[in-house]
């Protein structure tokens, strides 16, 4: 499938955005905490994963996770699978962490497996770029190359007509200012995590997750 870079632009209109993005206030996003536990799809992000397996979602988070339809990423397939060529094998902690993330890819059914197409791509890329310049984010930290992940998360949950679940709160806050259509669920730890200490242990993917298979 080819990119319209013509029709993307007219439907966007990066040059006609003025302004700062702003973290809007509590109030006014949508917390895990207040949806009901049978409800429409997930599209998951890279956080949801990583604090599944540190034991750190909210029981909120948890009861989604077991009774909603659970789509995946592709884009969060590459941030896992990161750590196979960046951890050193010399640090003794490696192997085990890697035996952690191999097993939770396994967890993931294919068939729930999403890779964004061309257009997809070509749209994320200048809503990355839009993100990163209205919410005037300091240069050479590294943001803009996270936020086109970012991006790809949400116009693929977008495209199937599901939710980001995320515990990422400002980039997907800005993303969801910038396409007002796209919907996600925010999440935040537990309050004991606060003081370092952690709710419960963590566990494996496949227990924190019923996939529903088609």
């Amino acid at each position: 499938m080819g990119f319209d870079l013509r029709e993307t632009l007219r439907l966007l209109k990066p040059q006609k955005r003025r302004g700062t993005l702003e973290r809007r206030a509590d109030g006014d996003l949508p917390w895990v905490d207040d949806e009901p536990t049978i409800g429409g799809p997930l599209f998951l992000d890279t956080s949801v994963y990583l604090d599944v397996l540190q034991g750190r979602t909210p029981e909120a988070v948890d009861a989604l996770l077991r009774y909603r339809l659970c789509h995946h990423s592709a884009v969060c397939l590459s941030e896992l699978t990161h750590a196979f060529g960046r951890l050193d094998p010399a640090h003794a902690s490696t192997k085990s962490a890697l035996e952690i993330i191999q097993q939770t890819i396994d967890d993931v059914p294919t068939h729930r497996l999403h890779a964004p197409e061309a257009t997809t791509w070509g749209q994320a890329g200048i809503i990355a770029g839009l993100l990163f310049r209205l919410s005037k984010m300091p240069k050479g930290e590294g943001h803009e190359r996270r936020f086109i992940n970012d991006a790809l998360i949400f116009l693929q949950a977008r495209q199937l007509g599901a939710s980001v679940l995320t515990g990422n709160i400002r980039d997907f806050d800005y993303l969801s200012q910038i396409i007002p259509t796209g919907r996600i669920i925010l999440y935040r730890f537990p309050a004991t995590h606060c003081d370092g200490v952690p709710r419960r242990s963590g566990r494996g993917f496949r227990d924190a997750i019923r996939y529903v298979k088609a």
